[in-house]
């Protein structure tokens, strides 16, 4: 498998980043903001074959995006190809007005608007997991890493032209969106991705871990976006998550065995190309 070509070289930042078992702490995150753009909620949705099967489409989410990170580039664009054929039949409107979306608003899941803050979620909940937890990322990393992600996007249909061109073009893009008027947490949204990010199936014994990660996704969205959904937030929570994040920063995570700490590359590229 070493001598297979992947989509990134194996010093890329992208790699590194997503090696780490902490990062599985930004998906949910990812999802939260995702679904605070009501049109890109909507094709969310639509592209999902019942509301009953939201783990299964996220799962099958997960395995395509670690193709892409891990896997021969051959298999990732075979695989991208056909997501961007699904996309390009996904076609639909909002049936009810939301924010400043009025009923009758279309949406199309190859929209390079939509696509590109689906991206942009991604790209801010790494960064800002990886960042908290392990270490902070240098300003080179951080160009190096949206570059790369730049590539990651081109795969699934957003062309060059509406992608910020640099790390500094991205960090505008995403303020913009975080203080603009086309976010809006639907009372749908709001119910049902709260269902899937703060309640998923778990085995009871796993109800605390579930407790402290939901913890930490309440507290790494952005203020607006945790206002829009209604979380609780306060000072003395705040003071207690930095305390959690420094703490693994500093001392956890440095000092964590590497089978605990790191996920096996080989068997992240093994089964990326399976």
């Amino acid at each position: 498998m070493g001598n297979v070509e992947g989509v990134y070289p194996n010093d890329a930042v992208i790699r590194r980043l997503y090696r780490e078992h902490v990062m599985m702490l930004a998906g949910p995150r990812a999802l939260l903001m995702q679904a605070a753009h009501p049109v890109a909620w909507a094709g969310f949705y639509a592209q999902t074959t019942s509301k009953d099967e939201p783990y299964e489409r996220l799962h099958r989410t997960a395995q395509i995006v670690e193709l892409v990170t891990y896997g021969p580039r051959r298999e990732a664009e075979r695989a991208t190809r056909r997501v961007r054929a699904m996309h390009g039949k996904v076609r639909g409107e909002l049936h009810e007005a939301a924010g400043n979306f009025p009923a009758g608003t279309p949406y199309a899941a190859d929209d390079p608007e939509l696509l590109l803050w689906i991206l942009a979620t991604l790209v801010d909940s790494g960064m800002t997991v990886y960042q908290r937890y392990v270490c902070r990322l240098t300003l080179d990393e951080r160009e190096s890493l949206w570059q790369e992600y730049r590539v990651f996007g081109r795969l699934f249909g957003l062309p060059d032209t509406a992608m910020p061109a640099t790390y500094e073009d991205f960090r505008r893009y995403l303020r913009r969106m975080l203080d603009g008027d086309e976010l809006f947490v639907t009372e749908e949204a709001r119910t049902t991705a709260r269902q899937i990010v703060m309640r998923p199936p778990v085995p009871l014994a796993a109800r605390p871990l579930l407790e402290l990660a939901n913890f930490v996704t309440v507290g790494l969205l952005p203020p607006r976006i945790r206002r829009m959904y209604g979380f609780s937030w306060d000072p003395a929570r705040g003071l207690a998550l930095f305390g959690h994040t420094e703490y693994a920063r500093r001392v956890l995570v440095p000092l964590l065995p590497g089978r605990l700490r790191y996920a096996n590359r080989a068997q992240l590229t093994a089964r990326a190309a399976a």
